[in-house]
């Protein structure tokens, strides 16, 4: 449909430059500058280096991604950015762009949170998203069960983390086994030709007495160590593939537990899984074999949509122009502690260009910014 809004966004609030371009509930660019591999020998990610590599990359990305949707700047009726969480100067450098694109273009500017985009994207994938909508999140940094009754403004935290996340175990775990970073897709090789069974690893906060929707991973990481350097000190080989598939089983088996838990408890039907840990081949398929047993309905992006990208941040932007959301001023913040509660962070209608200095920002804009 022609009146279906058209809306770029872009996401920087890790190590991924993502610029997407959306109408309505489809997708027509999903551009993405990664800088993984200046990250790999640091075996994490570097603030720093990340923020370096997000304004090298910006520009670029923005006319790949218009250039692949086949539209001009011009015909957007909208900028959504990423504003939080995320590394502080990571998430400066996406929002001071969205600023400068949205105040040269006219255009209004949504600052939207990263967790709610990670919801939103499976609209591009399934379909409108059903309301509520049960949501397990499970990225390098966050690991959260989410409850959304309108995914433009009402998003209700169940249960989070409260050590490390998911991906952050994942890391941490294959840089022990020498498998290198990022460590969940190396992990997923690995376990792979492993037995899921063969070593029994803790399952955390998964008694009686402990938070019904909380996750803690950090127990598990260490218990994972502690048994590779026992078999180390004995001189015996470690079996890289049975630890990886049964550090990975004890992962995908207490989250998706929690998750069906949620949506029994919520008398929701359905559940959608999103994030980068979401790429995860064994998380898909058990959480597939526990919902058919559940009669729960799963909806997961494909994997591409699951790591960080700037198709989810116009996804929502989309939603929050078609539903007619406010948009946010030019002093949007960046913030890094951003709560998912706050899905979107707006303040008055703005002046779409028509103030003091505009024509000057426009004309030292338009040949860099775009064409």
């Amino acid at each position: 449909m022609a009146d279906e809004p058209l809306v770029l966004g872009i996401e920087t609030s890790c190590d991924e430059t993502g610029v997407g371009i959306v109408r309505g509930h489809t997708l027509l660019a999903d551009a993405v500058a990664s800088s993984v591999d200046e990250h790999a020998r640091f075996g994490g990610v570097v603030p720093e280096v990340a923020s370096r590599a997000h304004l090298e990359a910006m520009v670029p990305t923005i006319q790949r991604a218009l250039k692949e949707a086949g539209v001009a700047a011009s015909d957007l009726d909208g900028i959504a950015v990423t504003a939080g969480p995320g590394l502080a100067g990571a998430l400066l450098v996406g929002v001071s762009a969205a600023k400068a694109y949205a105040y040269a273009l006219g255009k209004p500017l949504y600052g939207v949170n990263h967790l709610a985009s990670h919801i939103c994207v499976d609209q591009l994938e399934h379909g409108p998203l059903p309301e509520p909508t049960m949501a397990l999140l499970v990225s390098g940094g966050h690991s959260s069960l989410l409850l959304a009754p309108d995914i433009t403004g009402d998003v209700r935290p169940l249960g989070s983390t409260i050590d490390d996340a998911a991906g952050e175990a994942f890391d941490k775990v294959a840089r022990v086994l020498g498998l290198g970073f990022p460590g969940g897709p190396a992990i997923d090789r690995a376990a792979r030709e492993g037995d899921p069974a063969a070593i029994r690893f803790p399952r955390g906060l998964t008694g009686s007495r402990d938070p019904i929707y909380d996750f803690s991973f950090s127990g598990l990481k260490t218990a994972v160590a502690r048994w590779i350097e026992s078999k180390r000190r004995e001189g015996v080989e470690v079996p890289v593939a049975d630890v990886s598939a049964s550090f990975q089983e004890a992962v995908v088996d207490v989250l998706t537990r929690k998750a069906i838990r949620a949506c029994k408890d919520n008398g929701v039907d359905h559940l959608m899984i999103g994030g980068g840990v979401a790429a995860n081949t064994r998380l898909r398929s058990l959480a597939q074999e526990r919902c058919e047993d559940a009669g729960i309905l799963l909806r997961v992006p494909r994997p591409k949509l699951c790591t960080d990208n700037g198709a989810m941040v116009a996804a929502l932007g989309a939603e929050m122009v078609a539903r007619g959301r406010p948009s946010s001023t030019w002093d949007l913040p960046a913030d890094s502690s951003l709560q998912v509660t706050d899905v979107s962070v707006p303040g008055h209608t703005h002046d779409h260009g028509h103030g003091h200095g505009h024509d000057h920002v426009h004309e030292l804009s338009k040949d860099n910014l775009y064409s």
